[in-house]
Protein backbone atom coordinates (compact mmCIF):
# COMPACT_ATOMS: atom_id res chain seq x y z
CA UNK A 1 0.00 0.00 0.00
CA UNK A 2 0.81 3.24 -0.83
CA UNK A 3 -0.25 6.88 0.71
CA UNK A 4 0.17 9.77 -0.51
CA UNK A 5 -0.22 12.95 0.73
CA UNK A 6 -0.47 16.65 -1.21
CA UNK A 7 0.71 20.11 -0.56
CA UNK A 8 1.53 23.38 -1.64
CA UNK A 9 -1.98 24.37 -3.00
CA UNK A 10 -3.66 27.29 -2.56
CA UNK A 11 -4.32 31.19 -4.43
CA UNK A 12 -1.90 32.67 -6.82
CA UNK A 13 -2.37 35.67 -9.57
CA UNK A 14 -2.13 34.56 -13.00
CA UNK A 15 1.23 34.48 -14.25
CA UNK A 16 2.58 33.51 -10.70
CA UNK A 17 4.04 29.99 -10.01
CA UNK A 18 3.39 27.14 -7.42
CA UNK A 19 5.25 24.15 -6.68
CA UNK A 20 3.38 21.26 -4.79
CA UNK A 21 4.75 18.24 -3.18
CA UNK A 22 3.42 14.87 -3.00
CA UNK A 23 5.03 12.56 -0.06
CA UNK A 24 4.45 8.90 -0.06
CA UNK A 25 4.81 6.60 2.81
CA UNK A 26 3.89 2.74 2.68
CA UNK A 27 6.18 2.04 -0.35
CA UNK A 28 9.87 3.44 -2.02
CA UNK A 29 8.06 5.91 -4.78
CA UNK A 30 11.40 4.83 -7.27
CA UNK A 31 8.95 1.65 -7.28
CA UNK A 32 6.34 3.71 -9.32
CA UNK A 33 5.35 5.79 -12.15
CA UNK A 34 4.32 8.96 -10.76
CA UNK A 35 1.84 11.57 -12.09
CA UNK A 36 -0.39 14.39 -11.10
CA UNK A 37 -4.27 15.11 -12.14
CA UNK A 38 -6.33 17.80 -11.86
CA UNK A 39 -10.09 18.52 -11.62
CA UNK A 40 -11.72 21.33 -12.23
CA UNK A 41 -15.59 22.31 -11.13
CA UNK A 42 -17.48 20.94 -13.63
CA UNK A 43 -15.21 18.74 -15.31
CA UNK A 44 -13.87 15.11 -15.48
CA UNK A 45 -10.46 14.57 -13.61
CA UNK A 46 -7.62 15.14 -16.48
CA UNK A 47 -4.18 14.03 -17.08
CA UNK A 48 -1.40 16.84 -15.89
CA UNK A 49 2.15 15.33 -16.38
CA UNK A 50 3.84 11.96 -15.50
CA UNK A 51 7.48 11.35 -13.61
CA UNK A 52 8.78 9.55 -17.08
CA UNK A 53 8.71 13.04 -19.00
CA UNK A 54 4.86 12.85 -20.41
CA UNK A 55 2.73 16.15 -20.00
CA UNK A 56 -0.55 16.95 -21.19
CA UNK A 57 -0.06 19.80 -24.05
CA UNK A 58 -2.31 22.48 -21.56
CA UNK A 59 0.98 22.26 -19.40
CA UNK A 60 3.97 21.53 -21.55
CA UNK A 61 6.60 24.24 -20.93
CA UNK A 62 4.88 25.36 -18.04
CA UNK A 63 5.06 22.64 -15.62
CA UNK A 64 7.74 20.06 -14.45
CA UNK A 65 7.43 17.13 -12.42
CA UNK A 66 10.03 15.91 -10.60
CA UNK A 67 10.87 13.54 -7.79
CA UNK A 68 13.18 13.42 -5.08
CA UNK A 69 13.69 9.57 -4.06
CA UNK A 70 15.70 10.16 -0.35
CA UNK A 71 12.02 12.11 0.41
CA UNK A 72 9.91 9.72 -1.01
CA UNK A 73 8.72 12.94 -2.86
CA UNK A 74 7.00 14.16 -5.89
CA UNK A 75 6.91 17.62 -6.79
CA UNK A 76 4.88 19.64 -9.29
CA UNK A 77 6.51 23.36 -10.23
CA UNK A 78 3.89 24.81 -12.28
CA UNK A 79 5.13 28.27 -13.46
CA UNK A 80 3.00 30.95 -15.91
CA UNK A 81 -0.17 30.15 -13.87
CA UNK A 82 -3.39 30.67 -16.08
CA UNK A 83 -6.76 30.70 -14.67
CA UNK A 84 -8.19 27.96 -16.12
CA UNK A 85 -5.33 25.72 -14.05
CA UNK A 86 -7.81 26.36 -11.67
CA UNK A 87 -8.88 23.14 -10.13
CA UNK A 88 -8.10 20.49 -7.25
CA UNK A 89 -4.64 18.34 -7.83
CA UNK A 90 -4.25 14.75 -7.30
CA UNK A 91 -0.78 12.80 -6.97
CA UNK A 92 -0.84 9.66 -8.12
CA UNK A 93 0.84 6.22 -8.33
CA UNK A 94 1.21 2.68 -9.93
CA UNK A 95 2.54 1.42 -13.37
CA UNK A 96 3.47 3.64 -16.38
CA UNK A 97 0.54 2.21 -18.17
CA UNK A 98 -2.08 2.79 -15.63
CA UNK A 99 -1.03 6.14 -14.82
CA UNK A 100 -0.55 7.01 -18.62
CA UNK A 101 -4.55 5.80 -18.80
CA UNK A 102 -5.74 7.73 -15.76
CA UNK A 103 -5.92 4.60 -13.62
CA UNK A 104 -3.23 4.60 -11.14
CA UNK A 105 -3.37 2.31 -8.29
CA UNK A 106 -3.08 5.01 -5.82
CA UNK A 107 -4.31 8.36 -5.64
CA UNK A 108 -3.95 11.48 -3.16
CA UNK A 109 -6.69 13.21 -1.36
CA UNK A 110 -5.69 16.31 -3.65
CA UNK A 111 -5.45 19.99 -3.07
CA UNK A 112 -7.10 23.34 -4.27
CA UNK A 113 -5.06 25.27 -6.76
CA UNK A 114 -6.92 28.76 -7.42
CA UNK A 115 -5.87 30.97 -9.67
CA UNK A 116 -6.57 34.45 -9.97
CA UNK A 117 -7.06 37.39 -12.77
Amino acid sequence: QVQLVESGGGLVQAGGSLRLSCAASGRTLSRYEMGWFRQAPGKEREFVAAISSYYADSTKGRFTISRDNAKNTVYLQMNSLKLEDTAVYYCAAGTRRAVLAGNPDYWGQGTQVTVSS
